[in-house]
């Protein structure tokens, strides 16, 4: 897998993550909702730390920077 998330991507992906996590752990957000914002939050995260989104290669994007 080549990476294809630049940083700001990554960051805002786990800050994403964290609201999703805080919403639920709140109770602000229950049910089946809760568990699928809990769930993305999670693939946001797992994602983030591989620097590998398997849709962005569906649609060929690319945040990753060029190396030189």
């Amino acid at each position: 897998m080549k990476p294809n998330m630049g940083n700001v991507d990554r960051i805002i992906r786990i800050l994403i993550a964290a609201v999703f996590a805080y919403l639920y752990f709140s109770g602000t957000v229950t049910g089946t909702l809760g568990l699928i914002l809990v769930v993305l939050g999670g693939v946001f995260v797992l994602t983030s730390l591989v620097s590998f989104c398997p849709l962005y290669t569906l649609v060929g994007m690319n945040t990753c920077p060029k190396k030189s």
